[in-house]
């Protein structure tokens, strides 16, 4: 059996290539996308296992924009998307872990950035473990 997949989308390339390690520690395929125009280029390419989407990119919240555009397409409704983001930190707008309304924010799971390493790959195996069960 190969390697799970994984995409990341995130403008910060700081963030995507700490990512890109901690994930790699666990034998993950990473590839990456600075921006959703890219990220969608990598997704016709290859679909992968589990998607790490970032909220604010560009000129504000163009992941929830990707999300949504992701979800319309039929290809893509196996595939997990974990959006991470420090939109809290940075507007006080907080997203409960329950209650997501799945039009608004159509993600499998929603973490603050300044995550632990090891929370993290629990949340990406967690994701992938519920792909397989379907």
């Amino acid at each position: 059996m190969s390697a799970p997949k994984i995409l990341i989308i995130d403008d910060d390339p700081d963030f995507v290539m700490v990512t890109k390690a901690i994930l790699e520690t666990k034998q993950y395929n990473v590839r990456f996308a600075h921006d959703p125009e890219e990220g969608f280029i990598k997704l016709e390419e290859e679909i992968p296992d589990a998607l790490i989407l970032d909220v604010m990119m560009g000129k504000g919240a163009e992941g929830f924009v990707c999300a949504r555009k992701i979800r319309k397409d039929p290809r893509f409704d196996k595939m997990p998307i974990l959006m991470i983001t420090s939109m809290s930190e940075q507007t006080g707008f907080n997203f409960p872990g329950e209650g997501k309304h799945s039009k608004f924010l159509p993600v499998d799971e929603y973490i603050e950035k300044g995550i632990e390493p090891h929370v993290l790959l629990e949340k990406v195996e967690q994701q992938l473990a519920k792909k397989r069960d379907d």
